[in-house]
């Protein structure tokens, strides 16, 4: 399987994160591709090969170009308004209040945050943009393949139409559906199986037919983002029937998950999208530090072996993962499984 990557992720190396009232060191943090090219190497899945630079185009398909034009300059107007830590947002638009984006740094950032975790940081928009382009890429070679691996940081799916947070800034496996799209290939599904909703990805295409969307996540009653992921959210005027949630309570085991997963492999199915793209989170593990599912590291292997069974070309984006010495293992399952299950069909 071709692993598409680029170091250019290292750029965003944020050192703050806001966490249970305290500042700690970001979860989300550059070693975690270290130890997925570690075990990328060790198992020998195949070639690891950099993108090309897409500019920005294929990212003004997908979010809004205030936002992007927002990404782009908020770490240099952060400074050079003298601000000396990290650019985290501190007030937003909430109910009642005037929907309209300020033009002092400090209230752009609100505008465009949806949660107060994500800093930005020198070398934000750098690693932002790689991983875009590392996706894209993935699509494009996703037409003479069967199966591609994305090795994405920063990770997207939270990353809406205009909002950054969840550690995401452009969204990953939007840029992909959309790239694949633009090749030819008129219906694609995405599913999202990190313990955490994309509800960027949902608010992206939640009125199109052209991309099915179909998440397995935690209950948003317990968990971030809290605020989306709800079963009875399906999708509105073109893109009703188009969206399925798929929450979950605290605790949940991988025979439950797995149930879930085949129930969303026959949306998918019935569907006949022309590719999947997976948006791959790992932070279902049952050690991970922000998440509350039980999947073992074997669990991985299987369920990459069951998502064989769609006979579909697949896109593997890597999102969340927060057990950072399972995060290899765990990913590199699942697509191993996905190869096994592969040359069974």
């Amino acid at each position: 399987m071709l692993t598409i990557y680029s170091e250019d992720h290292r750029k965003r190396d944020a050192k703050t994160e806001l966490c249970g009232g305290v500042l700690v060191e970001p979860f989300e943090r550059p070693s975690r591709m270290d130890f997925v090219l570690a075990r990328l190497k060790e198992t020998g899945l195949g070639k690891i090969i950099a993108p090309k630079d897409y500019g920005l185009e294929p990212l003004l398909q997908i979010h809004n170009k205030d936002y992007v034009a927002f990404l782009e300059t908020c770490w240099e107007e952060w400074t050079a308004a003298g601000m000396q830590g990290e650019a985290i947002a501190a007030s937003w638009p909430a109910r009642r209040m005037a929907q309209k984006c300020p033009v002092d740094i400090d209230g752009k950032l609100g505008y465009y945050a949806l949660a107060a975790e994500t800093s930005i940081t020198q070398g934000t928009w750098e690693a932002a943009r790689a991983s875009a382009n590392v996706a894209i890429e993935g699509a494009h070679r996703l037409l003479d393949e069967k199966a591609i691996f994305s090795l994405c940081r920063p990770p997207g799916h939270h990353a809406a139409l205009d909002m950054y947070g969840g550690y995401c800034f452009f969204n990953n496996a939007a840029l992909a559906a959309q790239a694949l799209l633009n090749n030819g290939l008129n219906k694609v599904a995405i599913l999202d199986v990190d313990f955490h909703h994309g509800n960027g990805t949902q608010d992206i295409f939640y009125n199109r037919d052209d991309v099915l969307f179909v998440s397995l996540h935690g209950r948003p009653e317990d968990e971030f983002p809290h605020f989306l992921g709800y079963a009875d959210e399906t999708g509105e005027g073109k893109g009703k029937g188009y969206n399925l949630n798929l929450p979950m309570p605290k605790g949940t085991t991988f025979e439950a998950w797995r149930n879930a997963l085949h129930q969303a492999m026959d949306r998918i199915s019935d569907y006949s999208p022309r590719a999947l793209v997976v948006s791959l989170g790992t932070d279902t593990f049952e050690e991970d530090p922000i998440s509350s599912f039980k999947l073992k590291s074997d669990d991985f292997y299987t369920y990459g072996q069951d998502l064989a069974q769609l006979n579909l070309p697949t896109q593997f984006i890597m999102e969340g993962g927060y057990a950072i010495d399972a995060i290899g293992l765990n990913a590199v399952n699942v697509l191993q499984g996905f190869e096994y299950g592969a040359n069974q069909t």
